[in-house]
């Protein structure tokens, strides 16, 4: 009698478990690795990143309350891995950064990392540096656009 209630409870748990989908429509999941385009490749730009950053306004001139924010936002969030300067420490360093990426690669890879890190060749190359998967930091759209502004003032921008 109990092992037949230990089938049953154990049925009863991998029925609820439901294909590992955690209820989601795999046709919803927009990081779907089997989407691919017409001539079979995965459905990636690699110029644009992985996310909801297509377009990216930039000015010119640095905006410096932003980048103070973002300044913020590095010193809590992306300081103990990355430096300001060309020099690795656990990601690589932050100096000439916004001049290697695009402003959408950028804030994408920001905002959803791990997508990023799964599909962008770019990212798997600097995975292989490092050899530590950057965590996701959670960082609100907002926060990854002032992160990018201090970036730019690393870099330079007046």
């Amino acid at each position: 009698m109990k092992k037949l209630i230990v089938i049953l409870t154990a049925s009863v748990v991998f029925a609820a478990c439901g294909g590992g989908k955690n209820g989601k429509d795999a046709a919803a999941d927009p990081y779907d690795a089997k989407k691919t385009t017409e001539n079979g490749n995965p459905s990636y730009d690699p110029n644009r990143g992985e996310g909801k950053f297509t377009k990216v306004e930039v000015p010119a001139t640095l905006d410096a309350a932003m980048a103070a924010v973002g300044e913020k936002t590095y010193s809590v969030k992306c300081s103990s891995c990355h430096k300001l300067t060309d020099e690795k420490l656990v990601g690589p360093g932050w100096k000439g950064v916004t001049g290697r990426h695009t402003p959408e690669w950028i804030m994408n890879f920001a905002t959803n990392t791990d997508a990023m890190i799964n599909k962008d060749p770019k990212v798997q190359a600097m995975l292989e540096i490092c050899l530590v998967r950057m965590p996701n930091q959670n960082l609100a759209d907002e926060d990854a656009r002032a992160l990018y502004e201090f970036m730019r003032k690393n870099d330079g921008v007046k």
